[in-house]
């Protein structure tokens, strides 16, 4: 099925940035969700409905996971299920900043198959299919040859250089970047712009389903933080944070972290 889910994916994609791109971002309504899970906007909220009605009605036996739809259970019981999150980046979308994505994945018994990563304002199409490689508008895409951790750039915000997450407390020496939307951080170390991402927090797995495929197809690693292999529709669908990259930096970050430190609130 990778094959034509990935079609589809890229079709939904190219309807959702349609959508999106109707609103600007900083006049567009916006609310604060209950429990300080962040904002949503009504951007968010149209794309997600027009994601329910197409992808549903074109694949009725999926189950379904979005950021802005409430859970239940169902999906849990099902072979395939869609894994969205409509807007990646809400923050930046509605600031009106250009580095929000669209990221859809279908997952078959807990591995991802086909993935799409899409930043309308960029115009740029990230896609994967397992077995089938990643690229970006039609161009293959691989990690990054970099092997020295210290003269790689790594995405990553700044609560995660904090030493108590660190063996030694000290974080290895790399030069630090940072994209508001882990989406694009995934797709930007999957084409090999940078070398690596982490983020130590507990992640969603809508934020994380595309780039995982985008990762494993590019060449790349990713694990939680713990080194452990990514499974999603889990039932509470939270990772143990992420680390990817390249195997030779995803190694180094790994064994770098000191595997008894909790995960942070921030990005």
């Amino acid at each position: 099925m990778p094959a034509t889910d990935l079609p589809l994916l890229v079709k939904a994609a190219e309807q959702a940035g349609d959508i999106a791109c109707r609103y600007s971002g900083p006049s567009a309504k916006r609310w604060d969700k209950p429990d300080g899970a962040g904002p949503v906007t009504e951007a968010d909220l149209a794309v997600n409905a027009m994601l329910e009605d197409m992808l549903q009605q074109a694949r009725p036996g999926y189950g379904w996971l979005s950021e802005e739809s409430e859970d239940n259970t169902d999906r849990l019981s099902c072979d395939r299920v869609f894994i969205i999150d409509p807007i990646d980046g809400t923050r930046s979308f509605a600031e009106g900043s250009r580095t929000w994505a669209h990221s859809f994945a279908v997952a078959e018994q807990g591995e991802i198959t086909a993935a799409v990563t899409y930043l309308p304002q960029r115009e740029l199409m990230f896609t994967a299919a397992k077995g089938q490689g990643a690229a970006c508008n039609g161009c293959p895409v691989t990690v990054s040859s970099a092997a020295v951790l210290a003269s790689a750039e790594i995405l990553a915000a700044k609560p995660n250089l904090q030493a108590h997450h660190w063996l030694g407390g000290t974080p290895p020496d790399f030069i630090r970047s940072y994209r508001p939307s882990l989406a694009y951080r995934l797709a930007k170390v999957a084409d090999g712009r940078f070398g690596a991402m982490l983020t130590l927090r507990p992640s969603w797995e809508w934020d994380i389903a595309a780039g995982d495929l985008l990762l494993r197809e590019a060449g790349g690693v990713i694990t939680d933080r713990s080194g452990s292999s990514l499974r999603f529709n889990n039932r509470l669908p939270r990772l143990n944070g992420v680390i990817a990259g390249n195997r030779i930096l995803h190694g180094k970050l790994a064994a770098a972290l000191d595997p008894s430190s909790p995960g942070i609130a921030g990005h």
